[in-house]
Order: C-alpha cells, then structure tokens, then sequence
C-alpha cells in the first residue's frame, strides 16, 4: 500500500514575500472523482500569478490554497468514467482546470470567458504538492522532445504567451515590442521570431535582455525605452500599468497592445491622441482555451522551442517566489519534486 500523506506548500495567509506567506504542510492524498485523475507531480513551474496569489493581489479563493498550476506529473490513479489516459502516462495540467461547458461563451467555443470557471492553484489545489487530482478532459499529454523540467512552464508561460501573441494580431514578418522578459516572454518571442517577425524586447533586467539577444531579439532596452522603429504589434507581460502609455505610443498606426497578465496595477491616464487615436487598439488576455493549449504545444514541438529554466528543489518554494519577485528568475523558476 502507497503513502497516504502528501507534502506541499499552501498560502496561510497572503502578504508579501517577506512575512513567508507560503507555509509547508502535510495532507491527505486526495482521491479522484468521475472522469478525474490523481498525478504523481514532478515539476511544477513557478507563474507570476503564483505570486500574485501569494501576496494577495488576487485573493485565494478558498484558505490554505495550495498554488501552482504548470503542472506535469505521472498518472498514479483513474477516478471512475476515466478512458483518455492511463496510470503511468505523462500528462500537464494547466491553469483552465474546467469550465461549465454551457454559457453562452463555452457554446461559442470561448471557454476562457466561462461564466463558471474553475482554475488550478486558485480555486482548486494546484501543484506546488506531491499529489494533484485533475479532470481529465483539462489534461495534455507532453510533447516527447521536452522533459519534465522544461515542459513545466509550457504548460501556463507557454500558453498564455501564445494566446496573448494572437491578441495582438501581429502581420506575418511584423515588428513586435515585447514588455518584461520573463517565463512566458521568452517563450513568446521565439514563436514570433519563428514566424518571421522582428522582436524589440523592453526590461528593467539586465539577465532578461541578455537572454532575449541571444535568442534572437532585434534590440533590448529598458522597460520604458522606444524601440528603434515603430511597432505593428506589442505584448505587455509585465505587471505594472504605467508601461502601457508608453507601449501604446510606440505602436504604428493600426498597432496593438494586448496586456497578458491576470493583475495590472492601475493604467494612468492616456492622451487619446497621442496614445489612441490612428486606430491603436488596447486590449487583455484573459485565460485560454484547451484549443489555445493544444495549438501551442504542437508549435513548440515543432520548433524546437528553447525553455530557460532556473530548478528548484520543491521543498525551497517560498525561496522560489521569492526570486520571482526580486527579478533573479533567468527564464522560468521550476519546482522538481523527489
């Protein structure tokens, strides 16, 4: 018979990195329901919207939360009424844990407007444990080229960053401003750049433009330089709200900003002239469809997507946040478990 226990990380209660919001505990391993499956975790990616939660610019929605939803594990049990995967398959679950399935936007196929979402690591418990119970319907199998260490960030990074590059409409061979440079924007760019595009990457660090020149980017600068042309399109990954006049004034006529973080701090004010007008859209991002997940993930395999990846041992989580915070993440923090 198999341990009974889990160990993992919960939010006791939100607050800054400092006042060690996340807190170790020991629970019972959670059984799987109709069409559910319990994963024997791996990795565990490190999101920005993790430390979000855990600071308490989104409120847990149930105490003691358990976050973490970059999610890759090993099936270890099947609930009832399961047949799409079997006990050993390597699976990811992702942030879109389920939706209604019958509102207005799941029946027109945007089920990442669901009116009745349930999402990993916020409303249910997330992978920052040993053991996570998944429907099934909301799992991927991994692509074989990334192992588990690398396939932890595209399962949130990854997605988001791909849904957020098809907000901003940006034109085949297109230029593209890129705000932050972190998990998901070093993902991003490469899709951009394997399409044809020329990338200008905007960050406060020094580690991220870096990195995104050696991945290809055209130009780096800091979080508020202009970029060296004008921009068909942009992706504003950064949290922070005063980025957005300036991303919106480099944009070309008929350019667009998608802001692809679930927390923005507040957007000062915008001169329609300057910012707006000549047809400059502003526009979210806001969670993903499974098709989103899917079409990403065969991309990446493809195109052989390089993941910058900064491991963690997953009993040193809260040092893990902690980095997010301070900037020290070159890439994507992941969580590896025993």
């Amino acid at each position: 018979m198999g341990p009974s226990l889990m160990s993992g990380w919960a939010v006791a209660r939100p607050g800054p990195v400092t006042s060690a919001p996340l807190v170790r505990i020991e629970r019972k391993i959670p059984t799987p329901g109709p069409r559910q499956l319990l994963l024997r975790v791996t990795t565990c990616g490190v999101c920005r919207t993790d430390l979000h939660l855990v600071e308490g610019d989104l409120a847990p929605r149930r105490p003691s939360i358990i976050p973490g939803h970059e999610i890759v594990g090993v099936v270890d049990q099947v609930g009832p009424a399961t047949g799409l995967f079997s006990v050993g398959d390597r699976v990811g679950a992702a942030w879109l844990a389920r939706s209604c399935a019958t509102c207005r936007f799941c029946r027109a196929g945007k089920e990442n407007l669901c009116l009745a979402p349930t999402f990993t690591g916020w409303d249910i418990d997330g992978g920052y444990a040993q053991y996570v119970v998944v429907d099934e319907a909301f799992v991927y199998p991994i692509p074989s080229g990334f192992d588990d260490l690398h396939a932890a960030p595209l399962l949130c990074a990854g997605i988001i960053g791909y849904r957020a590059l098809l907000r901003s409409q940006l034109s085949e061979g297109g230029r593209l401003g890129i705000y932050g440079f972190g998990g998901s924007a070093h993902l991003t760019a490469q899709i951009a750049l394997a399409q044809g595009a020329r990338v200008h990457v905007m960050t406060r660090s020094a580690q991220a433009r870096e990195l995104a020149l050696s991945l290809g980017a055209s130009s780096v600068g800091d979080a508020s330089d202009t970029p060296p042309e004008p921009l068909d399109a942009a992706i504003l990954f950064a949290p922070v709200g005063d980025l957005v006049a300036p991303a919106l004034q480099a944009l070309d006529r008929g350019g667009t900003l998608a802001v692809a973080g679930i927390h923005l701090s507040d957007i000062p004010s915008l001169n329609y002239e300057r910012h707006l007008f000549q047809e400059r859209t502003l526009c979210s991002v806001t969670a993903n469809t499974r098709d989103d997940g899917r079409a990403f993930l065969k991309l990446a395999g493809e195109i052989n997507l390089k993941v910058a990846v900064d491991p963690y041992p997953w009993d040193r989580a809260d040092d893990a946040i902690r980095a997010l915070k301070e900037d020290r993440v070159r890439g994507a923090a992941v969580l590896v478990f025993d």
